[in-house]
């Protein structure tokens, strides 16, 4: 009797057919995407507005007057990339705490798969994401930089940060139906990964002005290493890879954590989605 009353019966997290869920983020996410800017004058133009106001504060500050660049070359279009990847994580990081909850009514009253709903969440900001990343390409080529074979690494990576993007998403939102301090301490974390990772200044500079070390620490985690193999593989070789940092089977703490992160959100996103309406 008790082991049947633990049971809790509901809609799972990817329901009973895999294509249902696929068309539910699809719709979802599109809907997000159209509804943002509804309204406005400018319309999905301030897309891009804000990562380049942003880019343009923080390459006069850190730049022009703190001269925090390092031999790497292409150093604004460095960080144009850094900003747009954090953007990308931040959005849908930050939108997913929330996801859930702002869906209260569509959760309990429709028989869904559960999972459409961070993943739209992922998937809208990954609509912003590929806006975003036209300017950084504009901005290489007027620099100077030529494509290259190594731009073909480009899809994996992305691949690489959708995986870990997904399983934070999946994570967050899960925990949040239950305990509402996730979005504060969310929102702290992200700001301490901001200046944690080598967005506004590079690898280079910290090996020069600490230690191999402190930069080996760095790129430890995943989102540095993912921007920095970007980097490497769309800006300049001269900013070094994961692989050119990390000794060892230090380069497998990135990778390990990525998969790390993606299966425990999916694993309590799965233990979560049938209990979900009722925790609401």
């Amino acid at each position: 009797m008790t082991a049947m009353a633990t049971q809790v019966k509901g809609p799972s997290a990817l329901g009973s057919d895999w294509r249902r869920l696929v068309r539910l983020t699809w719709v979802l996410a599109v809907t997000d995407f159209r509804l943002k800017f509804f309204g406005s004058v400018l319309g999905y133009l301030w897309q891009l507005i804000r990562p380049l106001m942003l880019f343009g504060v923080l390459y006069a500050v850190f730049s022009v007057f703190l001269n925090f660049t390092g031999p790497e070359r292409y150093y604004p279009v460095a960080l144009l990339l850094g900003i747009v990847l954090f953007s990308f994580m931040a959005e849908a990081t930050s939108g997913s705490v929330r996801s859930v909850l702002a869906r209260e009514s569509l959760v309990r009253k429709v028989d869904f798969p559960r999972l459409a709903v961070p993943l739209s969440t992922v998937s809208t900001a990954l609509f912003n994401f590929a806006i975003n990343l036209v300017p950084v390409f504009i901005f290489l080529i007027a620099a100077g930089g030529r494509p290259r074979w190594s731009w073909l690494e480009v899809p994996v990576l992305v691949a690489f940060l959708i995986v870990f993007v997904t399983g934070l998403a999946m994570l967050l939102s899960s925990l949040f139906v239950r305990y509402r301090d996730v979005e504060p301490i969310w929102e702290v974390i992200l700001q301490v990964m901001f200046y944690a990772s080598p967005i506004f200044y590079t690898v280079e500079l910290v090996a020069k002005k600490s230690s191999n070390a402190v930069a080996e620490a760095l790129i430890c985690n995943p989102f540095a290493a993912i921007l920095q193999q970007f980097r490497h593989a769309l800006v300049d070789p001269s900013h070094k890879s994961p692989f050119e940092i990390l000794h060892g089977g230090l380069i497998a703490i990135p990778f390990a954590a990525i998969a790390i992160v993606f299966v425990a959100g999916a694993i309590v996103f799965t233990r979560a989605a049938p209990r979900i309406a009722e925790e609401l």
